[in-house]
């Protein structure tokens, strides 16, 4: 089954394509002929330019928009890399499905709906609204073992991509990923620190709020576990086996998922975009399909943008979580379609247009 579970994976990523360079040079021509300075909305402008380009239509709709957080425990919490046990995972997994969580708030007043998955809780999740595709009840303590098989990392990332293609069956036009898990900081870092060739120690941060102390511990746990599995970065599959965590896998499959089905993704922080390394070292051209909403507090995300070519829109020091970040690009991109799909062009209101110089 794992074989299986490759080969169908390598074959999805074979079948991605760029993202459409006519529509875009269409695209922007358009913004270039609206009534306002050339590139007047600068990195807002080559958002919208690159979503046409994923759809590949000039005239892009943004008005079904989805958050998925994948919701998964990680079994390193037991080495004290965190304040608070696994049982919030599971508490918070259910308050999405109430819309309690604070990217319910966020997402309500941005019109987005929030999807949570169970790809990993260690408890039960009963309440309705969560979807259930746990792969296992939470992953094995990376300090110690690999975290998970990599038919289990297979798994999880094929759910993600299932799940995009059921969301573009369904009508939505743009994503989000967000997540939920005790201990994911710790898990995302050290991906982070493999990827990027960078020591844990200049990639790894507080997380929710731990002490120096604590943060000296998650950095020690963080080495270790790469000394012992000694992962290549070559193999990112085995990458997210010996240190990763099924809401990270889940995320890296949605990933994929946009990049084969057409739909633009919006990135969250750091965790999100470890999972996004994964994905552009199985897919190169899965950049071509994200957006960086901002850039968080932790330190791996700056880093780990630079590495995808993303620039994010936003500074404000974010280290939420949940798909909090993601959420806050929507009005900005919808303010900026607006402008897009509405205003006068030069011709419109006969004023000679701007002169493009480079």
């Amino acid at each position: 089954m794992e074989q299986y579970y490759r080969q169908q994976l390598e074959c999805l990523c074979k079948n991605v394509r760029p993202g459409d360079t006519k529509v875009m040079e269409a695209s922007r021509r358009r913004w270039d002929g609206i009534a306002k300075p050339i590139a007047g909305l600068g990195l807002l402008e080559e958002m919208i330019t690159k979503i046409a380009g994923i759809v590949r239509k000039e005239n892009i709709s943004l008005e079904r928009k989805g958050v998925v957080v994948f919701c998964a425990d990680n079994g390193v919490v037991v080495e004290g890399v965190t304040q608070t046990d696994s049982s919030v995972t599971a508490v918070v997994t259910e308050n999405f499905a109430r819309g309690s969580a604070s990217v319910n708030r966020m997402a309500s007043v941005a019109g987005a709906d929030v999807l949570p998955v169970d790809i990993g809780v260690s408890g039960d999740v009963t309440e309705p609204g969560v979807r259930v595709c746990k792969v296992a009840p939470g992953t094995a303590n990376l300090y110690r073992e690999p975290a998970m098989t990599v038919k289990q990392a297979l798994t999880a990332i094929h759910e993600g991509i299932r799940i995009a293609a059921g969301l573009k069956d369904a009508g939505y036009d743009i994503l989000a990923v967000g997540e939920m898990g005790i201990g994911n900081t710790t898990t995302g870092s050290a991906i982070a620190s493999v990827m990027l060739g960078l020591k844990p120690e200049q990639v790894t941060g507080k997380g929710a709020g731990l002490s120096e102390e604590g943060l000296k511990r998650k950095i020690h746990v963080i080495e270790e576990a790469i000394r012992l599995h000694d992962p290549d970065p070559k193999d990112p599959l085995l990458v997210l086996a010996c240190l990763g965590g099924f809401d990270i896998a889940g995320m890296c499959g949605l990933m994929l998922g946009g990049a084969i089905y057409h739909i633009p993704v919006v990135l969250d922080g750091m965790i999100s975009v470890s999972a996004a390394l994964l994905a552009q070292a199985l897919c190169p051209l899965v950049t071509d399909y994200l957006l960086a909403a901002h850039v968080g507090r932790e330190p791996a995300c700056g880093w780990g943008l630079e590495k995808l070519g993303l620039e994010p829109l936003v500074h404000g020091r974010l280290a939420l979580g949940e798909g909090t970040g993601a959420v806050l690009l929507f009005p900005l991109l919808e303010m900026a379609e607006a402008v897009y799909r509405q205003n006068s062009t030069f011709e419109d209101i006969h004023i000679k247009a701007y002169t493009k110089f480079s």
